[in-house]
């Protein structure tokens, strides 16, 4: 079975982002979703980072995050991005974290995110397609199978 293309995006845990118990505050993961999707569009779509200045908006429409093991304070996750679904004006990418230490990165969360590509008009917002930008950032990313355990 071939393997999906990423995007990888590194953090390292910080005791701010744990609670009292000491392990990684649920919300993390939903930030870290973002941080990896926005590191993608500064490395592949700037222009549409540089749109989003302007009338063009990405509002996530849904997110979701199943968690398998804990992250504490000091461990490294890599956030693996690879795209999960695409229509005309819609984009859902999906999310697997994974703690990097030793030989075999152990997953420990996987989610998903729907964003909306839409421009601002009146005080509200229209559908609008995909940048033809982002469609070709993600192109890597499509056609690939998923593995079985998906």
């Amino acid at each position: 079975m071939q393997a999906r293309r990423t995007y990888d995006h590194r953090h390292r845990v910080m005791l701010e982002e744990t609670n009292l118990l000491g392990n990684v505050y649920f919300s993390n993961y939903f930030l870290w979703q973002g941080h990896c999707r926005e590191a993608f569009l500064l490395d592949h779509a700037p222009g549409v980072m540089r749109a989003l200045r302007g009338d063009f908006a990405m509002i996530t429409t849904d997110s979701s995050c199943d968690f398998f093991a804990e992250l504490f304070a000091g461990d490294t996750v890599e956030v693996r991005m690879a795209l999960a679904e695409q229509s005309a004006t819609k984009v859902t990418m999906r999310f697997d974290y994974y703690r990097i230490q030793g030989a075999a990165p152990q997953l420990v969360a996987r989610g998903r995110q729907g964003i909306a590509c839409t421009r601002r008009i009146d005080g509200g917002t229209e559908p609008v397609d995909v940048p033809a930008e982002l469609r070709e950032a993600l192109r890597p990313y499509t056609g690939l199978e998923v593995p079985a355990w998906v």
